[in-house]
């Protein structure tokens, strides 16, 4: 029997390689696989124009689309993104802000409203620190990719042209930034431009400790006439992301001194501690805690049209 033609794109991380390098097989597929960079592009690919049979997808985009009745789109449970998110937000160190309470009454600059990234931020900025969305000025660097009917009393702005969120932070025009990347003006070592929490890993893994949050920014989709079509197919292509996940930590805990990183195998260590020995766990009762703020955030700031459950966020595998 031949096996099914599959077109599927993804980052370039660690845990696909073996899927995209073939010494994982996805059991009944023929995988076409390719690395896109940077991630809004391919999102914007599958968004608009449904140019792959399966995709990473930003989590926050497809819960919105979900509420809003596009079932175009079906998820399987693997998240190949993740990142706590308390490190992601500088601020102007001219502007006084001290603690993450003092963003209240401020302008921060954001990439856009409806990224991931952001919806846990204020998801922490809220639930951590008393710090609401409508409390904050959001001035933002792009368009959307999907459309927002925000609440009442949320304030957004548009960058004036030609300017970057950068150039606004370091001129002191915007207080702070929150984002889903390092800003090129704190990488380039802007002498007003900090982090908010500096000892942010310290804080990050008390979080997960106390909460059992690890934000998860991306999940994969198959397009719903093809998982329709190919029902076991969810299932195939889950158990294929699972081994190839295996086979990168393999690899990692076999380096011993191939990777520029000092402090290579304590951190092996710490990480296993603080995860149980699987930092990336796929599958929904593993991260029903990430899961259930995710879409609790994407309602209460008014990305999504009503409270999802996660019994209707997945694909069966």
């Amino acid at each position: 029997m031949a096996k099914l033609e599959l077109t599927f794109a993804c980052g370039d991380y660690d845990r696909m390689q073996a899927l995209l390098d073939g010494s994982v097989q996805t059991e009944g597929v023929e995988l076409h696989g390719q690395v896109i960079a940077p991630p809004n592009e391919m999102f914007g690919r599958m968004l608009l124009h449904e140019e792959f049979d399966a995709s990473e997808l930003s989590l926050s985009n497809y819960l919105m689309g979900l509420s809003q009745g596009d079932d175009r789109f079906v998820a399987i449970p693997v998240f190949p993104s993740r990142q706590f998110r308390h490190s992601y937000i500088w601020i102007n160190t001219q502007a006084r802000i001290r603690e993450p309470k003092d963003l209240i009454g401020r302008r921060v600059g954001i990439p856009d409203y409806s990224m991931t990234a952001l919806l846990y931020i204020r998801g922490l900025l809220q639930h951590e620190y008393g710090v609401r969305p409508r409390d904050v000025t959001w001035v933002r660097g792009r368009p959307e990719k999907a459309k927002l009917k925000l609440p009442e009393g949320i304030r957004v702005e548009d960058a004036p042209a030609g300017e970057t969120l950068d150039s606004l932070l370091t001129s002191g025009r915007i207080d702070a930034i929150a984002s889903a990347s390092v800003p090129a003006c704190f990488a380039q070592g802007a002498p007003n431009v900090a982090r908010l929490i500096p000892n942010a890993r310290e804080v990050e893994a008390e979080y997960f400790r106390r909460t059992g949050i690890f934000p998860i920014m991306h999940t994969v989709v198959i397009r719903r006439c093809v998982h329709e079509a190919n029902p076991w197919l969810a299932g195939s292509l889950f158990a294929a992301l699972e081994a190839s996940k295996r086979a990168a930590y393999d690899r990692i805990h076999r380096a011993h001194g191939l990777y520029s990183l000092p402090w290579l195998e304590e951190d092996l260590e710490e990480v296993s501690d603080l995860f149980g020995g699987d930092p990336y766990p796929y599958g929904v009762e593993p991260n029903r805690r990430t899961l259930e703020a995710a879409v609790s955030y994407s309602h209460e700031q008014g990305l999504s049209d009503r409270l999802l459950s996660l019994d209707e966020l997945f694909a069966s595998v």
